[in-house]
């Protein structure tokens, strides 16, 4: 992690998605500031409290950018509102295609539900590398 600068060598870090593609058209969004929020399932390791930064990955585990996060909310799935799905800034950021993505997405991992309780997250970006 040589390209992350030393205040932040001591953060954790992820890669938004499930591969390499979606880590890095994500990561596109984060950058261009189209992307303030994100969301996982309350049983992942990557639970975050606000004030927390995050070193955050590209598609080939190399560090790109610091998150903090700002809000930290958890809410079932079918409770996830437009004004979240917009903050996730994917597709045309409406509810019907964030509920589309995320359904196909969590099924992926073998862990959608409707009533699924999800970690719901806002950040801002801190500093691109």
């Amino acid at each position: 992690m040589s390209a992350v600068p030393e205040q932040y060598r001591g953060l954790r870090s992820f890669a938004f998605g499930d591969g390499p593609a979606l880590a890095d058209e994500l990561l596109d969004l984060v950058i261009r500031g189209v992307k303030t929020a994100t969301c996982s399932t309350e049983d992942e390791p990557n639970t975050s409290t606000p004030g927390e930064r995050w070193i955050v990955l590209d598609g080939r585990g190399e560090p790109r950018c610091i998150i903090e996060s700002t809000e930290v909310s958890y809410r079932r799935f079918g409770e996830v509102d437009a004004a979240f799905a917009f903050d996730e800034g994917e597709g045309d950021r409406s509810l019907d295609y964030w509920r589309n993505a995320h359904r196909n997405y969590f099924g992926r991992q073998g862990k959608f539900r409707e009533d699924m309780m999800l970690m719901c997250e806002r950040f801002r970006l801190i500093e691109v590398f």
